[in-house]
Parts: structure tokens; C-alpha cells; sequence
């Protein structure tokens, strides 16, 4: 039987403020993959998330998984989150303060009148997929950060969910805990094969854990991808902006041939420019237009290098990263970003521009 999680034509307005949260978004999340909901603050992920859980009414659309339907706003269907066989751990986990782990972890089951053999059994499981079997009988002030985490982990999953719901549960542990979380969440995803749908704004996560990504902004889906395609064939210029680090290079789009360009800078220089990606951009001859680059696919190149695609630029700023050197460059073409592990001697360079990392791009 399919168990995909189908979300059509979801729709939020809060009648309140009169504004639009989430307008026809629609996304199938496949039975057993991570699928990340990434976007910046007040971009509709979490509203998305809470009415998938429940936790919010929408004003149009369907949600199901399978043939189970928990919304379906033409019907003025809409069940309660406790029917919906749906676990869910919250940013600030939301533990309960006068119950031992073990009590926290067996709530819904207790809620749900299981035996107490069952669930004795089905905790015990469960804080053991967590690595916190042995800490069954404190209580959330003693644990750590990373250990609540866990606790709130092994109690979503306890009642063997359909769906698992994640809503930034990272975000309050330190970078470091958080990067070995990361992995830990993952495997354990993986290890159980239980669909997953995750809320996040820090793209690392995004990119270490999914499977697929839905980048969100205003409240529309912008594109919704692999990790790989997301980056390396964004679909508008919202998503190459938001992903990594992007520059933007004006010019008059010419030679316009089937998927092949030319983009002339104001000084004269020519970009060549190939059409290898899947961005909804209409190729107009004559036209003024920005075109898209990530700052590590730009090469520096010595003194009066000849090569195609090769810009002369001006460098204005300079950032020591550690591992890298972060440089702003000013070209005719306008400023751009670029990367190097080197220190660039000067303050005027030539960069090499390669043909298929330039992407026109829609919006």
C-alpha cells in the first residue's frame, strides 16, 4: 500500500491580520524519505508543518497519507492531531517537568489505555533507539540539551507514526552538538524508515539530512528538488540567493542559439552561456538580464591570462575565513563574490567564468 504524505492545494489566511500564510502549496513527501521544509523567518514552513500535525486549521486543500485523509477542506474534513497517527517533536521539545523520561515517553500510550506490559516494552524500545535507555528514571532538568532532544524523539516515535514531524529541533543545541546530531537523526530516520518531514532555516541541515527540499519564501512553494538539483539548478533567482553564495553579472544577452549565449558586459567582454538548467527562463535576444554564479565556481587566473569567458575585476573587499579567503570584486558587469584558499596578491585580478556554472534565471 503507498503511504506517501500528499499535501494539494494547501492553502492559510488567517482571517485576523487578513494575510496569506501558505498559498497552493503542493508537495508529495514519498513513503520513507526526509523531506525538508527550508526557508527564511515568516515563510510558511512551520504553518505548513502545523497543518499537517493539526495545529492549524487551513482555509483550502487536502493533506492524506495513502488513502488516509486528516484534511480535506472541501469535505470540512478535518481531524484532531490525536487522530492522525502523527508524531511530532516541537523546537522547545516540550517535556514534561514533573515526569521521569520513562512517563514522558509513555504519555500517548498511556492516553492510548495500552497494556502496561506493552507499554513497558514499546518505552524501553524506544529509549534504546535513542541511547538513553539507562536514564528512564530522570527527569528533564538533569538531562542535557541534546539528551532532551532524544527523550522528545523517542516519544514521537513510540506510538509508531505514520509520519514523523520535526520543527527545528536542532536549534537549540550548540554547533557542535548539533553538526554530531545531524548524523544521529539521520541514521536514526534511515534506521527506521519512517517518512519524515522537517522544518528548518539553516540550509547545512537541510543539505546534510534530506532527501528532498522544499525551499519556501512568502508563503509559496519556490522549488521543491534533491539537495543537488536545489544548488546546482536553482529555479528562480529567490532560490539561487537563498542557497549558498550567489553573484549576479548584468549584460545584453546576444547569439541567442537554441541552448547556447552570449552575455556582453558594459566594457565588451563576452560570457559564453549554456542552457543546462531547468529554470523557467525565456532566452530573449537583446535583452538587459543578470545571469547567476556561485562565488566557488569562479576561477582566479594570473595576470593577462587568455581564456574564454575570462573578466577583469577590481577587488573592494577581502575576508579571512580560515579555510578560505572570501574576496568582493567589482567588474563592468557589476560585484561579485569569489572564493580561494590562496591569498590574492593586489587589487585587480582576472577570473575565468565556466560556461556551465552561469544559470539566466527566472524572478
Amino acid at each position: 500500500m503507498n503511504n506517501d504524505l500528499i499535501i494539494e492545494g494547501l492553502t492559510k489566511q488567517f482571517a485576523t491580520s487578513n494575510s496569506v500564510a501558505i498559498a497552493d502549496v503542493n508537495i508529495t513527501v514519498k513513503e520513507g524519505t526526509f523531506t525538508t521544509l527550508l526557508g527564511p523567518s515568516g515563510c510558511g514552513k512551520s504553518t505548513t508543518l502545523n497543518c499537517v500535525a493539526g495545529l492549524e486549521q487551513p482555509t483550502a486543500g487536502s493533506i492524506r497519507v495513502g488513502d488516509f485523509v486528516m484534511t480535506d477542506t472541501a469535505r470540512d474534513l478535518i481531524l484532531p492531531p490525536e487522530q492522525r497517527h502523527l508524531g511530532m517533536v516541537f523546537q522547545s521539545y516540550a517535556l514534561w517537568p514533573h515526569m521521569k523520561v520513562f512517563d514522558n515517553v509513555a504519555f500517548a500510550l498511556k492516553l492510548q489505555k495500552r497494556p502496561s506490559d506493552e507499554i513497558k516494552q514499546r518505552v524501553q524500545e524506544s529509549l534504546a533507539l535513542v541511547g538513553l535507555e539507562e536514564l528512564a528514571d530522570r527527569y528533564p532538568f538533569q538531562l542535557s540539551g541534546g539528551q532532551q532532544q532524544r527523550v522528545a524523539l523517542a516519544r514521537a516515535v513510540v506510538s509508531r507514526p505514520k509520519v514523523l514531524l520535526l520543527d527545528e529541533p536542532l536549534s537549540n543545541l550548540d554547533a557542535k552538538i548539533r553538526e554530531n546530531a545531524r548524523i544521529w537523526l539521520r541514521g536514526l530516520q534511515q534506521q527506521l524508515g519512517i517518512t519524515t518531514v522537517y522544518v528548518t532555516h539553516d540550509q547545512s541541515e537541510a543539505f546534510a539530512m534530506s532527501d528532498m527540499i522544499a525551499v519556501m519564501s512568502m508563503g509559496k512553494l519556490q522549488q521543491y528538488a534533491p539537495p543537488e538539483e536545489i544548488y546546482e539548478r536553482p529555479a528562480n533567482r529567490f532560490v539561487a540567493e537563498f542557497i549558498g553564495v550567489t553573484s549576479f553579472i548584468t549584460g545584453i544577452l546576444q547569439n541567442v542559439d537554441g541552448k547556447k549565449a552570449t552575455l556582453k558586459l558594459a566594457s565588451g567582454e563576452l560570457l559564453n552561456i549554456r542552457k543546462e538548467n531547468k529554470s523557467d527562463y525565456v532566452w530573449k535576444e537583446g535583452e538587459h538580464t543578470a545571469a547567476a554564479i556561485r562565488s566557488e565556481r569562479v576561477e582566479v587566473l594570473t595576470e593577462g591570462a587568455e581564456r574564454e569567458n575570462t573578466v577583469k575585476a577590481q577587488i573592494t573587499s577581502r575576508t579571512y575565513l580560515g579555510s578560505k579567503w572570501q574576496y568582493t570584486v567589482e567588474t563592468s558587469g557589476g560585484s561579485l563574490r569569489l572564493e580561494s584558499t590562496d591569498a590574492i596578491q593586489g587589487d585587480s585580478l582576472f577570473m575565468y567564468l565556466p560556461p556551465d556554472s552561469i544559470i539566466l534565471l527566472a524572478g
